[in-house]
């Protein structure tokens, strides 16, 4: 799969930038005000007991801020954090080394937890709940299990498919965060701030031009301003009007509603050959040359979000809405034809 302006991935490019953008604290993390509210409540109360706070699951769709969000709750506890993934922790004796070396209050961030193996959730279970994990020292007739002691801390566990976790980890997390998309508004206030920290200069009008192809995802919306900055550093002397944003996007082939040309393709190709569907997923991936779980979890998403394909029993189906969209109303089915 060819990388995309528009993915909600992490990319190389963007984790330099997302260490430099980062809010150290809830007031300056902008957007999710529910889950802010939430979370600067329980903060508080943990801090007024002089208690760790409870363990938080944060889950939604990539590029929305959760590693941010756990850095700030570390930052607003006023502890350490210690930062792994779940695919990174193999063995439980990994698991058992980053748990002993913590100190008390500190919080561990999981990124992509629900890809911990079964063996390594055994093992965290006894730590999230009485701060003690039990390893198995030797083989055979002569191995003994011994229980280390841990001290008190804050688990924090990142997720895209929080249907995915195990009902029984799922249920040792105390408090449960659901990241939304993003507005346009708040988007545009993200923009205007990423221009501040790159000592861009960029107008209110142009900030929100990008902030509308950006898909709600912080993420793509910084992705988006760097591109644009090149551009009109090239193009225009630095001058980032919302005439410039909208040419610079229009070369990087990013539409009004954030569609690149993979989007484009897939419903054309819907379209054109298969009539709108409805159409097997398996037959879009040959006709278009991906795999079938590359269109599902990347490219699908969005445009179901934006009500453009919809799944049936037979098969995925383009909307009235997607044909009027791409000006191929023309070819719209009959509405008196059962599709």
């Amino acid at each position: 799969m060819e990388e995309r302006l528009v993915t909600q991935e992490v990319t190389n490019d963007d984790m330099l930038l997302e260490q430099t953008l980062r809010p150290q604290t809830l007031d300056q993390y902008i957007g999710q005000d529910k889950v802010k509210s939430h979370l600067a409540i329980f903060i508080e109360a943990a801090k007024q007991r002089e208690e760790c706070l409870d363990h938080v699951l944060l889950f939604g769709p990539p590029g929305l801020g959760k590693t941010t969000l756990a850095a700030v709750i570390a930052q607003e506890m006023g502890v350490n954090l210690r930062t792994t993934a779940g695919p990174a922790i193999e063995r439980p004796g990994d698991l058992a080394a980053i748990l002993s070396s913590l100190e008390p209050g500190d919080v561990l961030f999981i990124d992509e937890i629900h890809r911990l193996p079964r063996a390594i959730e055994e093992v965290l279970y006894p730590a999230m709940e009485d701060y003690c994990i039990d390893i198995v020292i030797g083989t055979g007739p002569s191995a003994r299990s011994v229980r280390l002691d841990l001290p008190p801390f804050t688990l924090v566990g990142a997720t895209t498919r929080a249907g995915s976790l195990s009902a029984p980890l799922r249920d040792r997390f105390g408090v449960l965060c659901r990241l939304e998309y993003y507005t346009e508004k708040e988007l545009t206030e993200i923009v205007c701030r990423t221009a501040q920290v790159l000592q861009a200069d960029m107008d209110l009008d142009s900030a929100g031009h990008i902030a509308r192809r950006s898909r709600g995802t912080p993420r793509i919306a910084n992705r988006l301003l760097k591109r644009v900055r090149d551009y009109s550093q090239v193009k225009a002397d630095g001058e980032m009007s919302e005439e410039i944003a909208c040419e610079a996007l229009e070369l990087l082939e990013v539409d009004p509603k954030g569609l690149d040309q993979i989007d484009h393709l897939l419903l054309k190709t819907m379209i054109t050959r298969f009539k709108g569907g409805p159409v097997g997923l398996d037959t879009i991936a040959a006709s278009i040359g991906e795999e079938s779980e590359t269109i599902e979890d990347v490219y699908e998403p969005y445009l179901l979000q934006l009500g453009f394909i919809h799944r049936t029993p037979r098969g995925r189906v383009v909307s009235q809405e997607a044909y009027e969209y791409l000006m191929l109303d023309h070819l719209y089915p009959d509405k008196d034809v059962k599709r």
